[in-house]
């Protein structure tokens, strides 16, 4: 009897802990998929652990390795194993995945008034359909240069793009290499100058994706592969660019030998080595030249959202957890310390980078939402980039180069109708 009354009393407890704890045993399970090493992100691991916590729901985390993710997330999609909640870049590679099919429209969501203007337009579709909430690090990507060099020289940053040429060919005859360009394996500087003309020209971006266009119909984008041509010709990128990838850049530019790369602020407090000649205080930002536009572009940041599955059965829940994260108070406790420029008008406990405060009103005046990478329908940096390298080699000329990008795009496009 004594042995049943205690198994009776230890039920009891379990339950009533149970009720009072807000387990996730009497919760909803939230499926969410993504790449594995975004998911292990600082801030996406706090932000899970808040939910989980006060809400005693359960997330059940569906992550694959980056270089599989792709192919891994369309079979799941293709056979209708869709996760409530879909982690993605809104870049080419999401045309596979069938938006308006698969995702909810996200514009009278509660929380949308307290995105940045650039975070919301970078979510948004051509349609100006708000895909996915921006819960990501954000950056300003532009030319960030070695100020002490410069000042050394009595030189200043360019304003215009006529300024920044002589600018280059000054720093060349001086003896520096005015630009690291990271020409091994790096693939993303040719949108930075892309950027500009298709965002400040909806109409071109419209025409390119119906195949109505080419690149080469369009005179900036043989500009800037000119540009491209001539700058390497003239020792502008230096004698190892080819040779040079993404390990190079930090040692190129923390010795001096560099005086400018096109990066973002992010790069300079998660892979700038420490100990060499340069820190981060002798840097500045002013804006990226590739001859597309006369003042320059800055590129806004590229961000993974989270998106919801429109057909799932836990809709309501999968809207409600996009909420939660959105709360100022769970994205200000998840983004603390984080280097990253604000997403959130209400986020406060991020660091910004003094570079960016500094170039606030340039910024303020020549940014452009990333465009290339994420409207283009069949884009490809990769593409782009093997297209270079034949130009580099002198197995193709600047016409050859573009019709080669207009071919690899054409073909990407095709693929995904």
């Amino acid at each position: 009897m004594k042995t049943k009354f205690f198994l009776m009393t230890l039920l009891f407890l379990a339950v009533f802990l149970t009720s009072c704890s807000g387990s996730s045993q009497g919760g909803v399970t939230l499926t969410l998929m993504g790449k594995e090493s975004d998911l292990e992100k600082s801030y996406m691991d706090s932000i899970f652990r808040q939910y989980e916590k006060e809400t005693g729901n359960r997330l059940k985390i569906i992550s694959y390795q980056d270089s599989e993710f792709e192919i891994k997330a369309a079979e799941k999609f293709a056979a209708g194993d869709v996760p409530d909640i879909f982690l993605h870049f809104h870049n080419a590679d999401l045309n596979q995945f069938d938006v308006p099919s698969h995702f909810y429209y996200l514009n009278e969501e509660a929380w949308v008034s307290d995105l940045t203007k650039s975070a919301r337009a970078y979510c948004e579709d051509k349609d100006g359909n708000l895909l996915g909430l921006p819960f990501w690090e954000s950056s300003v990507s532009g030319c960030y240069y070695n100020k002490t060099i410069l000042d050394s020289l009595g030189l200043k940053a360019a304003a215009t793009q006529a300024e920044f040429d002589v600018l280059c060919q000054v720093l060349v005859d001086t003896g520096y290499v005015p630009i690291c360009w990271p020409g091994n394996g790096c693939s993303w500087m040719v949108q930075f100058g892309l950027d500009p003309i298709f965002a400040d020209h909806p109409s071109l971006l419209e025409q390119l994706n119906k195949n109505e266009i080419t690149y080469a119909d369009i005179p900036e984008v043989t500009d800037m592969v000119q540009w491209i041509a001539d700058a390497a010709d003239r020792g502008w990128f230096g004698e190892d660019y080819r040779k040079n990838g993404w390990s190079d850049i930090s040692p190129v530019m923390g010795s001096g030998k560099a005086v400018m790369t096109f990066i973002w602020d992010t790069w300079f407090y998660t892979d700038f080595e420490e100990g060499n000649r340069y820190s981060v205080e002798d840097f500045a930002l002013m804006p990226v030249f590739m001859n597309t536009v006369d003042k320059g572009t800055y590129e806004g940041g590229n961000l993974n959202m989270m998106m919801v599955n429109k057909n799932s059965s836990q809709l309501e829940e999968a809207l409600k957890f996009l909420s939660f994260c959105a709360d100022e108070k769970h994205y200000n406790a998840a983004f603390d310390g984080i280097s990253t420029v604000s997403c959130f008008r209400g986020q406060t406990t991020n660091i910004q980078s003094k570079m960016v405060t500094d170039a606030a009103g340039s910024i303020a005046a020549n940014e452009r939402v990333s465009t290339a990478a994420s409207k283009i329908v069949g884009y490809s940096a990769e593409d782009v980039v093997s297209a270079l390298e034949k130009l580099f080699q002198k197995k193709t000329d600047v016409s050859g180069c573009v019709k080669l990008m207009d071919h690899c795009r054409i073909a990407r496009m095709e693929e995904n109708e």
